[in-house]
């Protein structure tokens, strides 16, 4: 089984998706880990130096080359990765995909990203009002993409430990 973690940046991804993959003992890949060694560059670097456009059809490429392995793992994707280039439609087509939403409040993202805008090409630049307002407006238009996985769980307040367990049981 492929499990792929998908939700609005800062949601826990990578986190949890290394976490999980340690105690399912399964390979974890951090897409945008994936993509910069693929290419050379940052995310960041990619986004200044080719834009977005150009960022997305290399995540589309590389998240099937991904998909179409073999072997079990977990992936995290970008927050934007399930809202282009059919993403969503290509994750459902993989009968050994389970997808989980890790769904997470405008606050909590907030107090995440001001912590870390600088590692974060589409936000580094806000002040915290808006980055609220940015957060809120990303996750209204993207939760119809979000809301097509297997399986969604809100994460908030919870510890990793608490996000792990109630994963596996939804995992089963």
């Amino acid at each position: 089984m492929k499990i792929i973690l998908l939700g609005y940046m800062a949601s826990g991804k990578s986190t949890i998706g290394r976490f999980l993959a340690e105690k399912k003992h399964i390979p974890f890949i951090d897409l945008d880990e994936y993509i910069e060694k693929k290419e050379g560059k940052t995310v960041s670097e990619i986004f200044e130096l080719k834009g977005e456009i150009y960022f997305r059809k290399q995540e589309h490429v590389f998240l099937k080359e991904l998909l179409e392995k073999e072997e079990d793992f977990i992936i995290s994707l970008g927050g934007g990765t399930p809202c282009y280039a059919g993403n969503m439609d290509v994750l459902l087509s993989f009968k050994d995909v389970k997808s989980v939403y890790l769904k997470t409040s405008i606050n909590t993202i907030v107090d995440r990203l001001r912590n870390e805008k600088s590692q974060r090409p589409l936000v580094a630049r806000l002040n915290k009002e808006e980055l609220a307002e940015f957060v809120a407006k990303h996750l209204f238009e993207r939760s119809y993409y979000y809301n097509q996985a297997t399986y969604t769980l809100t994460v908030d307040n919870k510890s990793i430990d608490d996000t792990i367990e109630e994963l596996q049981e939804l995992l089963g």
